[in-house]
């Protein structure tokens, strides 16, 4: 059972078809040999009753009895159910069964039976009345017969027997050629074990060739669309990877630097305790500083990565008007000095998490304030089809840079951002935020004019 498991399918179909073949070549053979066999008996038949009427109608001219090589005939004489032989052809082999033959032969038209005769073989008995009381007995062999079918039976093993082997052996070859298409997908299965897909975000192998039929076609195809996700998932994978790396490190080197800070202003309060008293609230001002820097970023990393996990948002039917419009009161308590222009309808409806859309229109304004001088204007708009835009007059963004304007812990100028507050993940947690409202946040920039636009579904 082992064995023929691991043989190829090839092979199991090819000898499927021939088992199958010889059950069919069998049975055609049997009813085949049996209906020629019939055909020959009744011709037999029919010969030795012919031959018999044709004495019997020239009997009483004393005709001689009917006879042929491997005949034998003989008259008897029925009285009291007694059958007495009155002449033969020839000795008879056995004159007891013609006797039997004759006896049974009363008061029918004719008697056939099959005898074997002592040493002679078997042959045909027909016995027939002519007469009263007198019943004529013919046996013919069957040896002719005999021989004809086992010719038959011979050149029809013969026969089938070659048709039988060059069936399965072209069989073998057409279903050979019929599965290499199959065999094909095997190897380009085999070859993609071949490649390291640990760190690779591209599985080139694909399932090359044509033909096989339309359903090996389907099942190609199959292959390749399932090898196109694959491909597809890795890509995905890797990058995911490569941005997890990136983030680790940015956020290793992030939380360094307050920490730093904190650890050297710590050494500066313990020595002005000791020495410089005065100096103690300035050195811990400035760690409290730093400290409340950290704890920002350690809640934006937490945010991002409750965004990341699709952690779900608390959506409610909100107007987008009153969001909008209580960032912009803040922003403009906040920071006078940058005049803002507020234009929105007095209602737009969305399904959406006021405190999260809140916190997108807080980091755009506040992203202005940090990177745009003093006297720097803002429009603010929202459109009835909850199109919201943030546009200021400052200098610009650089065009090289708003490719990854989105990235986290990226930023323009990494030095003065650090200076003036900055964590680089403002406008990471923007796009996050509105991505998982089903938004699209995008950015266009030039010297003078900004424009950062966001969509959300309306109701």
């Amino acid at each position: 059972m082992n064995r023929w498991r691991r043989t190829s399918l090839g092979t199991r179909l090819a000898l499927a078809i021939g088992v199958l073949s010889l059950v069919v070549f069998a049975i055609v053979g049997i009813v085949l040999v049996d209906r020629t066999r019939h055909f020959l008996e009744s011709q037999f038949d029919a010969n030795i009753t012919k031959s018999q009427q044709m004495w019997a109608a020239k009997s009483k001219y004393q005709q001689p009895l009917p006879q042929s090589p491997g005949w034998y005939s003989a008259t008897f004489t029925v009285y009291g159910g007694k059958a007495m032989l009155q002449q033969s052809s020839q000795d008879l082999p056995d004159p007891d069964d013609f006797a039997r033959a004759a006896e049974k032969a009363v008061g029918r038209n004719a008697y056939f039976d099959n005898v074997s005769l002592r040493n002679e073989g078997t042959f045909r008995v027909r016995a027939c009345p002519y007469g009263t009381g007198q019943v004529l007995v013919t046996a013919a062999s069957f040896a002719e017969i005999d021989n004809t079918v086992s010719t038959l039976v011979i050149l029809l093993a013969s026969t089938f027997a070659v048709a039988l082997i060059v069936l399965v052996v072209a069989g073998r070859f057409v279903l050979r050629k019929g599965l290499r298409p199959l065999s094909d997908m095997a190897a380009t299965a085999h070859d993609i074990t071949s490649h390291d897909l640990t760190d690779s975000g591209h599985l080139s192998v694909r399932a090359a060739g044509a033909g096989g039929g339309p359903e090996v076609e389907e099942l190609r195809t199959s292959f390749n669309v399932m090898l196109d996700h694959i491909d597809q998932s890795l890509a995905a994978r890797t990058a995911a990877e490569q941005r997890l790396r990136r983030f680790i490190a940015d956020a290793s080197h992030e939380l360094r630097t307050p920490l730093t800070s904190i650890r050297g202003y710590a050494d500066l309060f313990q020595y002005a305790a000791a020495n410089e008293p005065q100096e103690r609230e300035a050195h811990l001002t400035k760690i409290r500083a730093e400290t409340e820097r950290m704890s920002v970023l350690v809640d934006d990393l937490l945010l991002l990565a409750r965004l990341d996990a699709d952690s779900p948002l608390r959506l409610e039917d909100i107007n987008l008007v009153e969001v909008a419009s209580a960032a912009a009161d803040a922003f403009v308590a906040a920071h006078p000095d940058y005049p803002l222009d507020f234009d929105a309808p007095s209602n737009v409806p969305v399904h959406g998490d006021p405190m999260r859309l809140r916190q997108v229109f807080d980091n755009l304004l506040a992203n202005i304030a940090r990177h745009t001088p003093a006297g720097t204007s803002v429009e603010f708009s929202v459109s009835p089809a909850a199109v919201a835009t943030v546009t200021d007059t400052g200098p610009g963004i650089p065009a090289e840079h708003l490719s990854r304007i989105f990235d986290r812990f990226y930023r323009i100028d990494d030095s003065r951002s650090r200076n003036i507050g900055g964590t680089g993940l403002g406008l990471s947690i923007v796009h996050s935020i509105v991505t998982a409202h089903g938004g699209t946040v995008t950015v266009a920039s030039h010297p003078g004019r900004t424009t950062f636009t966001l969509t959300v579904p309306p109701m």
